[in-house]
């Protein structure tokens, strides 16, 4: 039993370094294979790091940049978001700095020219944006962090109930606005142009980070009107462990009163819900609306500030 549960837990440490790796190939491939190439600053230190490439004509390689402030960030953050946090963050770090570093040498120079630059900075922006939103939200799922900003942003998610894209959109602002100062021979335009296909990519990022962090979290409320409203409410309490209200309601045509089951599930578990009211009773009529919040028992915690709790301590 005690080997069985052990051989568990390792499967899920190795699972959770295997997502989390594969995040980081999402990550890093945005920026090597589409932004590098454009000469497009992200955000993050990611961007940190392109502003400090590009300045130095390459002589300082993004990597560089890359891991040394990471490492410094980390430091800071180990206390506040635990030890466990910084392990896998320490990993990313090294498998980020690492792959930042490989990815542009082994990647076919033709294929960069093919599919970026070819394609142009627009598009080549909204797809880094996509890879690398994608990629920092799947390490975040298992725990871990690209670093930089990402740290500074899971570090105000933990105290307060801000998206962590929304954390990451602010701070990048900066960031990518910067490159404008970039000594260059392109003219104003096509500095402001470039600084714009920098908004697009980490706008977009953005919001692919919190459709990935938090599209299981989504809830609906789903109103169900049956006849068979006691069984369905038994089923829906027992099976998928849910509590459900039951309001009195009348039909304005029939005049007919009724019972009214109303229930909030994750909206992963609705396409269940719904098969399971139909097997009880197919002739239900069902409706199903987004909530933009659950906070309770089974949901959402609602997080306090650090002010506030030490105005209760007093």
């Amino acid at each position: 039993m005690g080997n069985s549960s052990n051989f568990k837990k390792i499967l899920g440490v190795v699972n959770d370094y295997f997502v989390i790796t594969l995040g980081l190939l999402f990550y890093t491939s945005g920026i090597s294979i589409f932004i590098l190439p454009n000469e497009i600053v992200s955000g993050g230190v990611s961007g940190m790091g392109a502003l400090v490439q590009y300045a130095t004509n390459g002589g300082i390689p993004i990597s560089y940049t890359y891991f040394v402030v990471n490492v410094v960030l980390l430091l800071i953050a180990l206390k506040l978001l635990g030890k466990g946090f910084g392990v896998k963050t320490v990993y990313a770090i090294f498998a980020a700095s690492l792959m930042l570093r490989i990815l542009p040498e082994v990647v076919p120079q033709d294929f960069i020219q093919e599919i970026a630059v070819n394609n142009g900075k627009l598009l080549s922006s909204i797809i880094a944006g996509t890879l690398c939103g994608f990629g920092i939200g799947v390490t975040f799922s298992k725990g871990g962090s690209t670093g930089g900003t990402d740290i500074v942003a899971l570090i105000v998610n933990k105290y307060r109930n801000v998206p962590p894209g929304r954390v990451i959109l602010i701070l990048d602002i900066f960031i990518v606005g910067s490159s404008i100062f970039l000594p260059s021979d392109l003219g104003i335009g096509a500095r402001i142009a470039n600084v714009m296909y920098g908004y697009i990519m980490v706008a977009v990022c953005g919001f692919v980070v919190d459709l990935s962090v938090s599209g299981n979290k989504q809830s609906v409320q789903v109103m169900i009107f049956s006849k068979a409203n006691e069984e369905i409410a038994q089923m829906i309490g027992t099976q998928l462990k849910r509590g459900v209200t039951i309001l009195d309601g009348q039909g304005w045509y029939t005049k007919r009163h009724d019972k009214i089951l109303m229930v909030v599930v994750r909206k992963t578990e609705s396409p269940l819900l719904l098969s399971m009211i139909k097997s009880i009773d197919p002739n239900a009529f069902i409706t199903v609306g987004s909530v933009m919040g659950v906070y309770g028992q089974g949901f959402d915690t609602i997080k306090e500030s650090r002010k506030k709790k030490a105005i209760q301590e007093k």
